[in-house]
């Protein structure tokens, strides 16, 4: 089954393209598939940024579009006059702390935005005449809410039971992409990734905050006892998926994409200091700095993801193991301290 070709994109839309995962993605596509044209549409918000994009930018083969996907006329001009067959919407707001503090924006690009980018899809690719195309949601583990320590990981048939608004307007934002296809025909499909990592991640974040406040000596802020478990996956092993998902997953399906990787907040940020003992040592160990903060309020416990549906039915496979992904991480931010400054 993993063989079967369901859909051969020609032009791409990634939408959110000069955040984090959507230009590790661009970036990906271009080096997969040198034939077929991305085009990235992007507000450049606090997390986006046009620098992400340098090594494509020359391409023939790339286009940048600086807009909102909440501006449903400048994607539909885009669809149509851009002959796009394939949308991947990774345009999100993301970081938990910031729903939480102001969930306003949340709503609005993670909910209004997808609706609007789904009728605008809508039009284009049905009511003006059907095309051959497919709608690529990129959601989040957080939408099945928390895990017990020792149960079984999220699957696909996971109750939705989101505890951030951030978590929530990503459920949100799942229900409107699968009522288009009930409702309208519209080909989706939805991933639920867990937690990734990799180069060009806003240093917000908790691998790249760490990092960074090693580099300029600041406190590494632990939330509570450090003991939440997460799913970590490297960014282009996400984008490994999530390209299987759009050439061979069946319609309206949902795939979890894992990395089959739980580690502790708390366990992270030691070997994050361990290797940074390693890559720029100083004279105390870069543990020292590690410093318990109080906890986020409704903090998940755990995330963890079975990715075995898109491992059985598309042949998905993780390559990086985390150390080694964290080593390329590490030497990324060492090496391309202008970019996060």
């Amino acid at each position: 089954m993993g063989s079967v070709v369901k859909h051969i994109p020609r032009h791409i839309l990634v939408t959110g393209g000069a955040g984090f995962i959507g230009s590790n993605f661009a970036r990906y596509w271009l080096k997969q598939y040198p034939d077929e044209k991305v085009f990235v549409l992007d507000a450049l918000t606090y997390a986006g940024n046009k620098a992400n994009l340098k090594v494509v930018e020359d391409s023939p083969q790339f286009k940048f579009v600086h807009g909102d996907i909440l501006n449903t006329d400048l994607v539909e001009n885009l669809l149509r006059d851009e002959d796009v067959d394939t949308i991947v919407h990774f345009a999100a707001e993301s970081h938990v702390d910031r729903s939480i503090c102001g969930p306003d924006m949340f709503i609005k690009t993670n909910i209004e935005g997808t609706h609007s980018l789904l009728k605008a899809a809508k039009k284009v690719w049905l009511d003006d005449g059907p095309k051959l195309h497919r709608f690529h949601h990129v959601s989040t583990d957080e939408v099945y809410g928390t895990l017990e320590i020792g149960a079984p990981a999220f699957t696909e048939q996971h109750q939705y039971l989101p505890n951030s608004p951030y978590a929530a307007s990503k459920a949100s934002s799942d229900h409107i992409v699968r009522s288009y296809h009930h409702t309208y025909g519209l080909n989706t499909t939805i991933s639920n990734c867990s937690n990734n990592y990799g180069p060009y991640q806003f240093p917000e974040k908790l691998i790249p905050l760490i990092i960074a406040n090693c580099i300029e000596g600041k406190p590494l802020p632990v939330y509570g006892d450090g003991r939440q478990i997460r799913d970590w996956i490297y960014v282009d092993d996400h984008n490994r998926g999530v390209d299987l998902i759009i050439r061979r997953g069946e319609n309206d399906n949902t795939y979890n994409i894992g990395g089959n990787n739980e580690w502790a907040n708390i366990d992270i940020v030691t070997l994050v200091c361990e290797l940074m003992d390693q890559y720029r040592p100083k004279e105390h160990s870069y543990k020292a700095l590690i410093t318990h903060v109080p906890d986020r309020p409704g903090h998940d416990r755990r995330y963890a993801i079975n990715p075995g549906k898109i491992m059985a039915e598309l042949g998905y496979q993780p390559e990086e193991t985390f150390e080694a992904g964290l080593r390329t991480t590490i030497q990324w931010y060492l090496n391309n301290e202008d970019w996060w400054r």
